[in-house]
């Protein structure tokens, strides 16, 4: 009993933390742990240099956790963007930007090269962040509800909102490490798959997270969250993981 009541505890504050970040920390280690499975070893070299003695998996998070420092304030604005049916418009952005604009901004910048190395290591650790984030399909808002964080649902009959359920309540749910959800979903990563997630564009991402609103959002009446939310959502979850991993290899060998 001791037992259950701490795991409940501990889930719930970890649901409650979560409400301001992505993925959470399992969602973003495991991206980055599939990310390397698939990089060049020349380009995961590189990388591991740029980033430590910080992990490709670790450095996800660090955008997050920055959040405590005023001086990155005007990257607050950055983990998310506004669309309504899968365009970009930046008059629909915040003024401070957008992770669209930011992740094409930041590419290019680590592109060009020329930077010292605090100030590559920084950027390259926030474009790997913003590259997670724009895969939970919440992070490509409507601009009505914060991104599902005024929605107010119980989870297993934890108080909770949307936008935490999609960070990590239902990765938490599974009761499994990052590197055993890794290993299980790049298993599932085929050729086919591959081809697909790297031949789309920017604006193709957005039009993605947008068409998995209508399920995102098919909440019962009384918004208790259980198994059937589970069953028929979690796949997507994975599938978003699966294709953000993709992604940010293609990235960071496009950039090294």
């Amino acid at each position: 009993m001791k037992n259950l009541k701490s795991f409940t505890f501990t889930l719930l504050f970890s649901l409650m933390i979560s409400q301001a970040f992505a993925w959470g920390q399992i969602g973003h280690y495991l991206i980055g742990f599939m990310a390397e499975k698939q990089m060049k070893k020349s380009t995961k070299k590189k990388v591991e240099a740029v980033l430590y003695p910080m992990s490709l998996g670790r450095s996800g998070t660090w955008m997050d956790e920055i959040r405590s420092d005023r001086n990155y304030d005007y990257v607050n604005s950055w983990h998310y963007l506004n669309s309504k049916n899968g365009e970009y418009d930046p008059a629909t952005q915040e003024e401070g930007g957008d992770a669209f604009e930011a992740i094409q901004r930041l590419k290019a910048e680590l592109k060009a090269g020329g930077l010292d190395p605090k100030t590559e290591s920084e950027k390259l650790k926030m474009l790997i962040h913003m590259v997670e984030d724009i895969h939970q399909p919440l992070h490509v808002g409507t601009g009505d509800d914060r991104g599902g964080n005024d929605v107010k649902i119980e989870f297993f009959n934890q108080p909770t909102n949307l936008h935490a359920l999609w960070d990590s309540g239902m990765i938490a749910r599974q009761g499994m490490s990052y590197t055993e959800i890794g290993t299980e979903l790049y298993r599932r990563l085929n050729r086919e798959m591959k081809t697909k997630y790297r031949s789309a564009t920017m604006e193709d991402w957005l039009k993605e997270a947008v068409s998995y609103r209508p399920m995102v959002y098919n909440l019962p009446e009384n918004k208790r969250i259980g198994y059937p939310y589970m069953y028929e959502n979690y796949k997507i979850a994975e599938e978003r993981l699966i294709a953000a991993s993709v992604r940010l290899a293609q990235i960071l060998e496009e950039i090294y």
